[in-house]
């Protein structure tokens, strides 16, 4: 019997170039996570940001300069290769989206991990509740709205959602799972008419894939860990990095374990 869990063995096909596909569906049960990484000097700055923006960015962990190992969530993994596709940003602007980052790693980068909504699909999917994108198998809806983030230093910018759709009962079902996983977003910050918050066409998100929404469904919104990738915009690093929207880190630690964070996060 082999010792490789799902979340490794996933990591692995990743590592090697055989997956760059959106991350939702895979290795269900394990903890998913958004990627920041910023050089060491604007790292508090960012590490603000997360505390004055826990909705959109519930920290997982932190990976010290010099390092490339999450410790906690994954001690065997190589941050700068072990996601399907990143973003690489320089001085605000996408300037490529590569599926490793060696070649631009450097030894002051601070690593952020953030929680994801993916996380709770598999108690979403136990409940019996339908989520549009892994049955259509496409990357999540994703939207900029006119929420504005609290600032911190040079980050600030708007709160970016993702969005699944459901029939008004189930909503509230989503919620009540939801608001038990405070590390992965929590629940829903709006249910209903997306104009409400800034989005003008539900049919034309700003990251991911357009979902169909059925008559009686209702569009409800979470925060969203692309929310860094807005603000980056804004902050103009002299360089970043994150995931590419929909391409997650997959770590070893499993849901079930996820309350241990509301104890303590290094």
């Amino acid at each position: 019997m082999s010792d490789v869990t799902a979340s490794q063995a996933l990591r692995a096909e990743i590592r090697s170039g055989a997956f760059q596909r959106p991350t939702s569906g895979q290795a269900p049960g394990y903890v998913q996570a958004n990627l920041v990484v910023v050089p060491r000097e604007y790292a508090y700055d960012f590490l603000l940001f997360c505390q004055r923006n826990p909705k959109p960015c519930p920290l997982l962990e932190v990976i010290d300069a010099g390092e490339v190992a999450p410790r906690r969530l994954a001690p065997t993994a190589d941050i700068r290769s072990d996601v399907p596709r990143y973003r690489v940003w320089i001085k605000g602007e996408l300037a490529e989206e590569p599926t490793d980052v060696r070649s631009v790693w450097r030894d002051d980068f601070v690593s952020f991990l953030l929680g994801c909504s993916f996380s709770f699909e598999k108690p979403l999917l136990d409940a019996g509740l339908e989520v549009r994108y892994v049955s259509c198998g496409s990357n999540v809806s994703m939207y900029r709205t006119s929420i504005p983030c609290r600032e911190a230093g040079p980050f600030a910018g708007p709160m970016v959602v993702s969005m699944r759709p459901f029939r008004p009962a189930d909503a509230l079902r989503a919620t009540l799972i939801t608001g038990a996983r405070p590390q992965v977003h929590g629940a829903p910050i709006h249910q209903g008419n997306p104009a409400e918050i800034g989005i003008g066409d539900i049919n034309r998100p700003d990251y991911g894939d357009p979902q169909p929404i059925h008559e009686g469904e209702i569009p409800v919104f979470w925060a969203c860990g692309v929310t860094p990738q807005a603000v980056l915009l804004n902050a103009k690093l002299p360089i970043a990095i994150t995931h590419a929207p929909g391409h997650m880190f997959v770590s070893d630690l499993t849901d079930d374990a996820l309350p241990w964070f509301s104890e303590s996060v290094r």
